[in-house]
């Protein structure tokens, strides 16, 4: 007799899982999870790592391991073991120590091929469709006959105009490539010539240029992308479908 899970009327068996998890999409996810629980599963734990994480998840659930009671009601109706709860409780930590294990020694590199991108700029920005306006504001503002966060205010035409223009601090990667190609360039208080963005007009001010610094958040951020990378590529090169199930 084959294992089935009923929920309302609906009767969830071997014949119909396949479909059901592509219809929910749900094969990726899932594969996501084996994948991670295979990588990590030889990575130790110590005593105190194990303690300290039941602890924390016992607080957060708002439950006193000792009663064994309302533990057991816990776990009945999530259908895991005690054995599972705890790898369940440990998964994150031996993920971490799996990505740091894996591409610790490979994370100044990264970080140097990404960093121009992970910079971070505070700069002013004035738009407009009109070729001749923006000429006039950029002379104007050469001569010093007027303020930037003034003239943003009143002529530039998109929401940075409800700050005065002022736009920031972002990374490299967020604004358009030709504006964070110009502000890369630039030097701190420097206004560019107006130049065509797409349907825009801009002027750009580069008020502060702010670089990335290799430290425990970004390292974390960083090791997380890598990860990102490898199970990316992992579950498009492992996870195979035999056609015949879904004819």
């Amino acid at each position: 007799m084959s294992a089935s899970v009923k929920i309302g009327d609906l009767v969830i068996n071997s014949e119909n899982i396949f479909h059901l998890l592509a219809e929910k999409q749900m094969i990726a996810p899932l594969a996501r999870e084996i994948i991670i629980d295979r990588a990590i599963a030889s990575i130790p734990c110590s005593e105190e790592e194990i303690k300290v994480a039941e602890q924390q998840f016992f607080w957060q659930m708002q439950m006193n391991p000792q009663d064994t009671e309302k533990l057991n009601t816990w776990l009945e109706r999530n259908y895991l073991t005690r054995e599972q709860l705890q790898q369940r409780i440990l998964r994150p930590i031996r993920l971490e120590k799996y990505k740091e294990q894996t591409w610790g020694e490979q994370l100044e590199s990264y970080y140097l091929k990404r960093k121009n991108q992970l910079d971070k700029v505070l700069y002013s920005l004035i738009r407009t469709k009109n070729p001749g306006e923006a000429q006039e504001l950029y002379f104007r503002l050469c001569e010093g006959e007027s303020d930037f966060t003034q003239l943003a205010k009143q002529y530039s035409q998109g929401t940075e105009a409800q700050t005065g223009g002022l736009v920031g601090p972002v990374e490299l990667n967020v604004p358009h490539p030709d504006i964070a190609q110009k502000l890369l360039t630039a030097q701190p208080g420097q206004v560019l010539p107006p130049t065509r963005i797409g349907e825009w007009i801009v002027i750009l001010r580069l008020e502060k240029y702010i670089s990335a610094h290799l430290d425990q958040n970004l390292r974390r951020r960083l090791l997380d992308e890598l990860f990102g990378q490898w199970i990316n590529e992992q579950i498009r090169d492992t996870v195979k479908v035999d056609l015949e199930l879904i004819a």
